[in-house]
């Protein structure tokens, strides 16, 4: 079999990289590709991801760059028609919801190409989402949906998706976790920003609704600022993030430590020691829940329902948050939490990427 795998944009990668793994291992006779879209390629966003993970550079990087959903959207479309031309894949295998997983889908499929979702069914019900539309579109024309909690496939049967075509298979990107948690509590961050393990906030902010609309991002900055006061709290920028905070030339106190983006791993030390996270990221919120940690995201809906209802996930009003009180709900919660964490959620057992593989050679 050949099989195109793509990724774009950081929130793949962790996806992308279990999935091009199990591959190489269970079936390394099948011929594997990895495409980089190249959504995302600061170094920071994209290249320090592949060497975290140990994986070989892509076989093929389009360069798409950044733009309107629009631009980005069509010039992944243009680039992948032509690769894919070429190519002819038997399977195209899609991860997520950002503009490069919309884009390979629908060419492939008017290529008359196999389009396998992993992610697939996830809903906020928000069709304000860029990512809502995308998760829609990208299920309505992939041959394949793999999806990672059960209330994905009752989203897709709703709407009216065979049976035929759903899989679970659970969460690959806690397969990412699971196989580099050792090596992420061996950080040296911790240390280099005199921080005690347990003893601090980790927060990432980068959603349009919360980032491009100064005043929403002024009050949420101004949140985590009085928060990191009491806890002191880790702030991994976003450049969207940056950009803003550089506009409003917000003063900050020490206690709030704005770094650079940084790497899965150092990243995934910083969220296993922190005694809570504050974000608006839909990963997050899974990483979280496996971890049994406190999690406030600053959003009026999720596509993750299961983070709340078995997880340490809470959603909170960006407009309206007190962050200080709403953590101090949240670590009042700690033990709750912790004990879900020991329960698990089902399919979240660093064994995902597997079940995906073997629902590829089952087609």
């Amino acid at each position: 079999m050949r099989i195109n795998l793509l990724a774009g944009a950081r929130p793949n990668y962790m996806k992308a990289f279990p999935l091009w793994k199990a591959l190489r291992e269970l079936h390394p006779d099948w011929q594997t590709s990895l495409i980089h879209t190249g959504q995302h390629y600061d170094a920071l966003m994209s290249d320090v991801f592949f060497t975290d993970f140990g994986m070989a550079k892509p076989d093929f990087f389009l360069g798409v760059g950044s733009g309107s959903h629009a631009e980005q959207t069509a010039k992944a479309m243009l680039t992948l028609g032509k690769l894919l031309e070429q190519e002819r894949p038997d399977l195209l295998v899609v991860v997520g919801d950002v503009n490069s997983t919309l884009a390979g889908a629908l060419v492939a499929a008017k290529l008359r190409i196999a389009v396998a979702h992993v992610e697939a069914g996830l809903r906020s019900g928000d069709r304000t989402m860029p990512e809502e539309i995308n998760r829609m579109a990208t299920d309505a024309v992939s041959d394949l949906l793999l999806t990672s909690c059960r209330d994905a496939d009752d989203n897709l049967m709703r709407e009216g998706v065979s049976p035929a075509r759903i899989r679970f298979v659970g969460n690959v990107m806690i397969d990412s976790l699971v196989q580099m948690l050792p090596k992420a509590k061996a950080t040296t961050l911790l240390d280099k920003l005199g921080l005690v393990s347990g003893a601090y906030g980790l927060a990432t902010l980068h959603r349009p609704s919360n980032v491009d609309d100064p005043v929403v991002f002024q009050r949420l900055m101004q949140g985590l600022a009085t928060l990191s006061t009491r806890h002191p709290v880790v702030f991994p920028i976003h450049p969207r993030s940056r950009k803003m905070l550089d506009r409003i030339g917000l003063r900050l106190p020490p206690s709030l430590h704005l770094l650079d983006p940084v790497g899965y791993i150092d990243f995934l030390g910083l969220q296993s020691q922190a005694c809570f996270v504050v974000t608006d990221s839909g990963g997050i919120q899974e990483e979280t829940s496996f971890l049994g940690i406190p999690c406030l995201t600053v959003r009026p809906n999720t596509e993750r329902p299961v983070t709340i209802t078995h997880g340490s996930n809470r959603l909170v009003d960006p407009a309206t948050v007190d962050l200080t009180m709403e953590v101090e709900k949240s670590l009042a919660q700690r033990e709750e939490y912790r004990r879900r964490a020991e329960v698990g959620i089902e399919g979240w057992d660093g064994h995902a990427a597997e079940r995906v593989v073997a629902a590829f050679g089952a087609r």
